[in-house]
C-alpha cells in the first residue's frame, strides 16, 4: 500500500525486502514476475501513474489472449509494489501441474515488452532463473547458477543478461545480484548488457508455439452431470479447474461431504443431463486417471447405464467432477479463489430461488459446442511409436498426409530436443555428478603418458564391473547349503576337499590371478571348504529336519527322538552351528509378526514356506 506521495505505508509488506530472485517463500510450482518502467528522470507521481496505466494495459492484453483459456490455479495478475526505493508491478501465478501456465506468463511478459519500449520485465520460479535453465547448454562459463539471480531480463521482446564486471576472465566472483543493484545497472549501463542469439533462442524455444497453444490446450468431452453442475459450468466455465483440483487432491476430510447422506448434498444425482464440457488437457487427464468407487446415492445412476460402456464412461467422468464441486461447496465462502466464492454465491441463489431457474433441456441443446467431443488418444502412449518419433523415423509417414503419429508436431520437437540434450550430456566426458567439469589441459604432456592413463582407466573400469557383479543363483545355493538343503546345481568337484583353503587358486584359474578375478561361485566353494575343514559346517542329512538341544531332541514336526551326539554336540561339547542358524532364522521370522521381513523374504526366494508360529519358541524346546 502507498500514500498519496507514493511512499510505502508504515508496517506494510511493501517496506520489506524486494528481492524477487529465486524465493524460498514461493509456493511450490509457482512463478513470480515483475515489470519496471525505466523512463529516466521522472517524478514519483508520474511513475505511479504510468505503472497503473501499464497494469491496466497488461491485464487487458492477458484477458484478450486468454479469454477461453483455463488456468490451472491462478491467472495472470499484477499489483503495484513499492519497496527498497523501487516502484514496479509484481505478480505471482501458481500453476500446479500445468507447466504451460508458466510459459504463458512468459509469453505475456514478452509481448508487453514489445508493446512498451520503456518496459523491463523478468520472471523466476522456485527453481531460480528458469529461462537460463532452458538455455543451460549454451551459457558462457561465467554465468553460473550461484550468481545468476536477477541478471535475466526481457526488453523489447529480447533476452538480455547483466554481466559480471570480470566476465572476460571467466570469473563469477561477483556473486548474486540484489534487485535494486540490478535495476541500477540497467538504468546506468543499458548498452553493457549481453544479448546472445543462442541463449535467447534456447530460452524462448517453448514460446514458438504461442499463441496457437492457447486454443490447442483445451479438450472437450461429453459427460453426464447433474443439471446444477451444468448450469454452474455454463455460467462460470473456469470453475472447472478448482473443482477438478479439489477432487484430484482430495483427502479423508474432503470425502466427508461426498460420503454424506444424499439428502444433505448440494449436487444430487437425480436430475442428470449429458453435455459437452471444456477442460484443459491437464485437467482432463487428472480427472480421467482417477479410480473412484461410486459414493452413496450414485449406485442407482450407475446401475442404469452399467450395460452401456460409453454411457458408463461419461457418467464416471461426471460423477468425479460432481464430487469435486461437492467438495468446493463445503467452504466456498472461505476459499481464497474468487471463482470458488462465486460458485458459492450461485448455489445460494439457486437455493433461494429454487431449481426453476435452472436451464431446461432445449436451452442446454442450444449451448455452443454442446455436441463437441475431442479425441483423447493423445493420452495413449505406444512406446514403439515413441521410439520412432524420437529418432524422427515415422513408420507410416506419407507425404502430404495428416499428422496422426505420436503426439503433435510440437510434442515431437520437444521430445527430440530433450533427448538430444540428454545424449549430449551423456557423451560429454567432462560431465560429472555436479555438471560439466572443465579441467586444465597440459599441452606439454607426451602421448605415451596419455596412452598409459587410458590403459589404467580401462583396467579400473573392468575391475569395477567385476567387483559389483552378483550371482543370484550362487547366492541361493550358498543359503540352501547353510540351511542343510541340497543345492539347485551341483557344486564344483573341489568343494568338498577340506584340504584346499581360500588362499589356494582354483584349478581353472590362470597363474597369478588375484582374488578380484575369481567368480563368486568359486570363492564361495573355497570358503565352504575351509569352514568344513574347521568343523564349522555340518550338512549331515540326518539333521536337516531336526533342531537339537543338549538333551532330548525334537523334530520340526513335533516328534521326539533320541539325541544325536554328532548332530547336537561335538567332542568338545560345542553346540552345532546348524542349531544356532535355525534358531536365529526362526526367531527372525517370529519377530516379523506376520509382516514381510528379511527372514521371510529369503525363505520365499529359496522356495521355502515356514510354518505359522503357534507359540513361544522357548516353550517348544
Amino acid at each position: 500500500m502507498a500514500d498519496g506521495n507514493g511512499n510505502a505505508a508504515p508496517g506494510s509488506d511493501d517496506q520489506r525486502s524486494g528481492d524477487t530472485g529465486p524465493q524460498s517463500h514461493l509456493p511450490d510450482n509457482s512463478v513470480e514476475y515483475c515489470m519496471f518502467l525505466l523512463e529516466g528522470q521522472v517524478d514519483a507521481r508520474r511513475t505511479l501513474s504510468n505503472l497503473e496505466s501499464l497494469r491496466k494495459s497488461a491485464l487487458e492484453l492477458a484477458q484478450t489472449l486468454t479469454a477461453d483459456y483455463i488456468w490451472q490455479r491462478d491467472d495472470f495478475n499484477l499489483e503495484l509494489k513499492i519497496t527498497d526505493g523501487l516502484r514496479y508491478l509484481y505478480g505471482v501465478t501458481e500453476y500446479g501441474d500445468a507447466v504451460e501456465d508458466e510459459w504463458l506468463v512468459v509469453y505475456i511478459l514478452r509481448e508487453l515488452t514489445r508493446l512498451h519500449p520503456t518496459l523491463w520485465a523478468r520472471a523466476a520460479d522456485t527453481d531460480g532463473e528458469f529461462l537460463l535453465i532452458e538455455a543451460a547448454n549454451v551459457l558462457p562459463p561465467w554465468l553460473g547458477p550461484e550468481m545468476d539471480q536477477n541478471r535475466v531480463w526481457m526488453h523489447k521482446s529480447n533476452l538480455l543478461v547483466i554481466p559480471t564486471e570480470d566476465k572476460r576472465s571467466g570469473s563469477s566472483s561477483s556473486g548474486s545480484l540484489p534487485l535494486p543493484q540490478a535495476v541500477d545497472y540497467i538504468t546506468s549501463k543499458p548498452d553493457s548488457l549481453v544479448q546472445s542469439p543462442f541463449i535467447e533462442a534456447e530460452a524462448f524455444y517453448r514460446l514458438e508455439k504461442y499463441p496457437r497453444q492457447i486454443s490447442q490446450s483445451a479438450h472437450h468431452s461429453i459427460i453426464t452431470i447433474p443439471r446444477r453442475v451444468a448450469y454452474i459450468l455454463h455460467e462460470m466455465p473456469r470453475s472447472i479447474a478448482p473443482a477438478v483440483e479439489a477432487f484430484y487432491h482430495r483427502d479423508a476430510i474432503d470425502l466427508r461431504s461426498v460420503m454424506a447422506a444424499p439428502e444433505t448434498r448440494r449436487f444430487k444425482p437425480d436430475d442428470m443431463v449429458t453435455v459437452s464440457v471444456r477442460f484443459s488437457r491437464v485437467l482432463f487427464a487428472q480427472l480421467k486417471s482417477q479410480r473412484f468407487e461410486p459414493p452413496p446415492g450414485w449406485q442407482h445412476a450407475v446401475g442404469a447405464v452399467a450395460d452401456n460402456e460409453r454411457s458408463m464412461a461419461r457418467l464416471d467422468m461426471g460423477m468425479k467432477l460432481t464430487c469435486g464441486f461437492e467438495i468446493l461447496a463445503r467452504d466456498a465462502e472461505k476459499n481464497r479463489s474468487r471463482s470458488v466464492r462465486q460458485v458459492g454465491l450461485l448455489l445460494d441463489d439457486l437455493e433461494e430461488d429454487g431449481d426453476a431457474t435452472l436451464p431446461q433441456d432445449k436451452e442446454i441443446e442450444s449451448w455452443h459446442d454442446n455436441e463437441r467431443e475431442d479425441d483423447d488418444s493423445w493420452m495413449d502412449i505406444n512406446y514403439e511409436d515413441f521410439e520412432r518419433e524420437l529418432s524422427g523415423q515415422r513408420k507410416d509417414a506419407v507425404p502430404g498426409a495428416a499428422d496422426t503419429g505420436f503426439g503433435s508436431a510440437q510434442t515431437k520437437a520437444d521430445l527430440r530436443k530433450i533427448v538430444s540434450r540428454f545424449e549430449s550430456f551423456l557423451n560429454d566426458e567432462r560431465a560429472g555428478l555436479d555438471g560439466a567439469e572443465i579441467d586444465d589441459v597440459d599441452d606439454s604432456g607426451d602421448e605415451d603418458g596419455d596412452d598409459d592413463d587410458d590403459e589404467l582407466s580401462e583396467e579400473d573400469s573392468e575391475f569395477e564391473d567385476k567387483e559389483v557383479g552378483f550371482d543370484e543363483e550362487a547366492f541361493s545355493n550358498i543359503m540352501r547349503e547353510m540351511m542343510g538343503m541340497p543345492a539347485n546345481v551341483a557344486r564344483p568337484a573341489n568343494a568338498g576337499d577340506s584340504s584346499k583353503t581360500v588362499s589356494q587358486p582354483p584349478s581353472g584359474s590362470t597363474a597369478g590371478a588375484g582374488e578380484g578375478e575369481l567368480g563368486i561361485e568359486e570363492l564361495s566353494a573355497q570358503m565352504e571348504a575351509e569352514l568344513r575343514g574347521h568343523g564349522a559346517l555340518r550338512l549331515d542329512t540326518n539333521t536337516d529336519k531336526r533342531i537339537t538341544t543338549g538333551g532330548k531332541g525334537k523334530d520340526v514336526d513335533g516328534g521326539d527322538h533320541e539325541p544325536d551326539q554328532e548332530a547336537s554336540e561335538d567332542s568338545d561339547g560345542e553346540i552345532d552351528v546348524d542349531y544356532n542358524l535355525a534358531r536365529n532364522l526362526l526367531e527372525s521370522f517370529k519377530g516379523q509378526a506376520g509382516a514381510s521381513g528379511p527372514a521371510g523374504n529369503i525363505m520365499g526366494l529359496m522356495g521355502l514356506q515356514l510354518p505359522r508360529d503357534e507359540g513361544d519358541f522357548d516353550d517348544q524346546r
